[in-house]
């Protein structure tokens, strides 16, 4: 494989990560404007957030074998294009079951797409022979942030969620259908020889996974309920709210981009550790909620927290000895299916408590990263 079409299959994919995080970081900005639309109280947004958890946790065990039946950069492409389309259709719900059937619909396509391009990531490494899954991920949080300036922007301008969302998902839509032309061209492999339909994960891949679902819990939780956490526990403004995940997500964005070179020079596991520990504070800053700069700080501290953990995460899977997909498909499963989950669990933890008191145990799974850093020492190239 030449060095030319191993740099183009990295750029490829960075793309398709960053445009993955587009689709996420607009639809995250444009949630309060989709609550208010619908007139939902926080439980029934809740749970209609649970509904991409179902539909991942239905698809994603099956998106190894998938990939390897299809062929990755196939795969990859039809996945990221109908994610893309799902940002486009989400908004135009007209109650909240049909919102939520958009939702379980997206879900899947966000949850298979993400494990595809993951998969795509890990063999892109080890062609390189380097770390480079934590500035991949990184591309996903500019995306994030980008689309979460895009979407902070329309509100403020008072552009309705289907208008600002239809434009981006069409653009987004375009680009990673055409960044996938330049993937490795892994060729499809026959029923007999494309190891198992269901991939869930077992020993050291289920406890990196569990440590991967911790970090997820805090990164979507953080996600989807920074904004609505701004705007209803602190009487922020909807413009003010959707600034408050623009700063999760350009930490992430900060914290992954350089976290290849981290890793590399303190190793995966003081990296995590310490990061976490900063992770564990902003989560305490939320918590007490005593100004909205306070908070939106909180959720930038978060975002730094536990920004490494998921790409060292999927990084230690495709190291273990198993082979690399279905290592991945298994980690998502646990950790990207069972994660997405988390939006759904705060808002029915609110709706009987308070969402303070929701970000008190996000703020326990952080710690709980902190205490299983060194299981993802394998991630240490």
């Amino acid at each position: 494989m030449s060095d030319r079409s191993v740099i183009s299959a990295r750029w490829a994919v960075a793309t398709i990560f960053a445009v993955h995080g587009v689709v996420s970081g607009s639809f995250a900005a444009r949630i309060p404007w989709i609550k208010e639309h619908l007139m939902l109280s926080d439980g029934q947004l809740g749970l209609a957030l649970v509904m991409p958890a179902l539909g991942s946790l239905t698809t994603m065990p099956f998106a190894g074998r998938l990939v390897t039946r299809f062929g990755g950069r196939a795969t990859t492409r039809v996945l990221i294009s109908l994610w893309s389309l799902a940002l486009i259709i989400i908004p135009l719900a007209p109650n909240r079951w049909v919102l939520m059937f958009f939702l379980l619909l997206g879900g899947a396509a966000a949850g298979t797409s993400d494990m595809a391009m993951n998969a795509e990531a890990v063999a892109v490494e080890k062609a390189m022979r380097r770390s480079i899954m934590s500035g991949l991920h990184g591309m996903w949080s500019v995306g994030g942030l980008i689309g979460a300036g895009i979407g902070a922007g329309a509100a403020k301008l008072a552009i309705g969620a289907p208008a600002n969302l239809a434009v981006v998902g069409a653009v987004v839509l375009v680009i990673g259908y055409a960044a996938g032309h330049r993937l490795f061209p892994a060729a499809p492999v026959s029923n007999e020889d494309g190891g198992p339909r269901f991939s869930f994960p077992r020993g050291p891949v289920l406890i990196i996974g569990l440590i991967g679902f911790c970090a997820i819990v805090a990164e979507s939780a953080s996600a989807d309920w920074a904004a609505v956490y701004l705007i209803e526990i602190l009487g922020a403004g909807e413009a003010v709210g959707a600034l408050a995940f623009a700063a999760f997500a350009f930490s992430m964005a900060a914290g992954r981009l350089a976290g290849d070179f981290v890793v590399t020079r303190f190793g995966a596991v003081g990296t995590v550790r310490a990061a976490g520990l900063m992770g564990v504070v902003g989560g305490i800053l939320v918590v007490t909620a005593l100004s909205p700069l306070l908070a939106t700080i909180g959720f930038g501290m978060i975002g730094i927290g536990v920004a490494v953990v998921v790409p060292l995460a999927f990084s230690a899977a495709g190291h273990t000895g198993e082979h690399p997909t279905h290592a991945i498909a298994g980690v998502a499963t646990v950790s990207y299916g069972a994660g997405l989950a988390a939006p759904g669990m705060i808002g029915g933890i609110a709706a009987v408590t308070s969402l303070q008191f929701s970000f008190a145990l996000v703020t326990g799974f952080v710690a709980i990263v902190v205490l299983g850093a060194r299981r993802l020492r394998a991630a240490t190239l």
